[in-house]
């Protein structure tokens, strides 16, 4: 077969062991038809073959997030006040009141993060802060885990909560001593708050044109939105449709969040996966939440939290899972049944455990169905578990952005302690447990950006590579780049359902690489961290270049 493109001059990292180095590759109507040398891949060429001299620069297959909130992340960055994971309440406090000036009374304002750090700065009464600086406004700001919202007297209005409002089930509403909302909501209390705060179509549409430069910038070729409703997918298929989505997607369906509507039945699943699925849209996916965050004390662990004043005596694990095992093993076999590759939420070791129980349920009723189910975060998985992902081809999600010193890890550790801290991620034992791992941001929730690379960096050295903060975290489960590279890639287009069809150089596969400066394998970790990606092909197409 001729070529309509051959790349030759090159120095390929392919990350397939029949040919891991190359100097040249061919591709017609963008997949990848040779892999060799410059003579082998020019006896491909013809008279219309478009011909690209690497000038000797390094490649390597594209890499893939597994997951990031790619549209909340967009409309973050365009729309939202936002003053970064370190900055101070003063500069938040400003950022709100210069918007307040700016937008019309009676919009808007969201944004953030917020920490628990600030809790005594913003008073017994942190609402009223608010509406203080902004009263013409209804005004809800995330904290850093997007699990937790603060808000102003205006949009707990809104939102429909008064004095005497319940707190919903697996969700969270603070007082003030005479009863009264202090303005803070936790996991399910801050439910109507994102459905009043939601982007319009207008928005979503500009959302799709900057998280795909971004993510081009940043070496990606494919994504996976891990909590999908059916205004994503809609805007997704869109974007799919006008060759706006430069990126392989596959989308999990939202059916069941603390943060989202009520909880989506089956056969409405496989409507919007039958509906919105298109070619660069996988949509067989589904979403679960098991837990939520330890800050907050809502992530379910085995042992008992160390914040001071904790009552340890009263500590039961299953008191904080957001689904009961019961039904969260019948609801994980439905979707098995129905063709579904679920995805769950789960923070503490106890939801991990409860979640690799809802698997083997799944695998006793179904038998082995192919669909490789995956643990999310998973930030903590007790060693007893650490060989189940292996015996029930379970995969283990891990976030880079927590496994090394960050603006949250003082929160992690006055709630779980030092000792329990450094338990955090254990990559190198469950790769030693033979369990499969892939890695997402979880952008922007917890994770300032997306960058993969500081990621990567932090999984070499389990430090912060950056230097904006001191210190290790589970120092001995560091792994090399050699153990690294096929979670960023490989693993990833797997779960992505496209093993073999991207995140490897070899024929079949569609020609997805980056360029970079030089071969990561002569890179420090600082260097790593810090790498620039020159160019992002995509389907044999440039989708970024600097």
């Amino acid at each position: 077969m001729q070529a309509d493109t051959i790349w030759t001059n090159g120095r390929f990292r392919t990350l397939d062991s029949a040919r891991p180095r190359a100097t040249a590759l061919a591709a017609f109507d963008g997949r990848i038809i040779a892999v060799g040398s410059d003579g082998d891949i020019e006896a491909l060429s013809g008279p219309g073959t478009k011909r690209i001299d690497m000038h000797g620069r390094h490649a390597m297959p594209g890499l893939i997030e597994s997951h990031s909130h790619a549209l909340w992340g967009a409309c973050r960055d365009l729309f939202e006040v936002y003053t970064g994971y370190g900055a101070p309440l003063r500069k938040l406090l400003q950022a709100v009141e210069k918007k307040s000036e700016k937008v019309p009374k009676g919009a808007w304002i969201t944004g953030g993060p917020w920490s628990g750090s600030m809790r005594e700065e913003m008073g017994v009464s942190p609402r009223r802060l608010l509406d203080r600086i902004a009263p013409a406004h209804p005004v809800a700001l995330a904290d850093a885990t997007q699990h937790s919202y603060w808000c102003n007297s205006a949009a707990l209005a809104a939102a429909g909560i008064a004095d005497d409002t319940p707190a919903p089930a697996g969700g969270l509403i603070e007082r003030e001593e005479d009863g009264t909302p202090n303005g803070i909501l936790h996991e399910a209390a801050g439910a109507p708050l994102r459905r009043l705060t939601a982007p319009n179509q207008d928005q979503l549409g500009q959302a799709v044109d900057y998280f795909t430069s971004y993510f081009a910038a940043m070496g990606y070729v494919g994504f996976k939105e891990p909590m999908a409703t059916e205004s994503d997918l809609a805007t997704y298929a869109a974007a799919d449709r006008t060759g706006k989505l430069t990126l392989h997607t596959a989308a999990h369906i939202s059916c069941f969040s603390p943060l989202g509507p009520e909880p989506v039945a089956t056969p409405d699943l496989i409507r919007l996966r039958d509906t919105y699925a298109s070619e660069n849209l996988r949509t067989g996916f589904a979403k679960l939440f098991l837990d939520g965050v330890a800050p907050a004390h809502t992530a379910s662990f085995l042992a008992p939290y160390e914040t001071p004043g904790y009552d340890a005596d009263k500590h039961e694990p299953d008191a904080t899972l957001l689904l009961d095992p019961e039904r969260l093993a019948d609801w994980v076999t439905e979707l098995d049944a129905a063709g579904f590759v679920v995805k769950m939420h789960s923070v503490g070791d106890n939801a991990t455990r409860r979640g690799l129980d809802a698997i083997a349920a799944a695998r006793s009723a179904n038998g082995s169905s192919g669909l490789r189910h995956e643990l999310a975060h998973c930030a903590f998985v007790d060693p007893a578990d650490r060989h189940r992902f292996a015996a029930l081809d379970a995969v283990a999600e891990v976030s880079p952005k927590l496994w090394v010193p960050n603006a949250n890890t003082p929160l992690q550790e006055r709630a779980l302690g030092t000792e329990r801290l450094e338990q955090c991620h254990p990559i190198k034992s469950l790769l030693e447990s033979g369990a499969t791992v892939i890695f997402g941001s979880d952008w922007p929730a917890a994770a300032p950006d997306a960058n993969p690379w500081t990621g990567l960096a932090g999984m070499l050295t389990r430090r912060d590579t950056t230097g904006a903060f001191a210190g290790t975290i589970g120092a001995d489960q560091a792994i090399t780049l050699e153990q690294a590279l096929p979670i960023f890639t490989t693993n990833a287009a797997a779960a992505l359902g496209m093993a073999g069809e991207t995140a490897q150089l070899k024929p079949g596969a569609w020609a997805d690489f980056i360029v970079l400066e030089q071969d990561l394998s002569d890179m420090t970790p600082e260097e790593i961290g810090s790498v620039q990606v020159q160019e992002t092909t995509w389907k044999g197409k440039t989708v970024h270049q600097v």
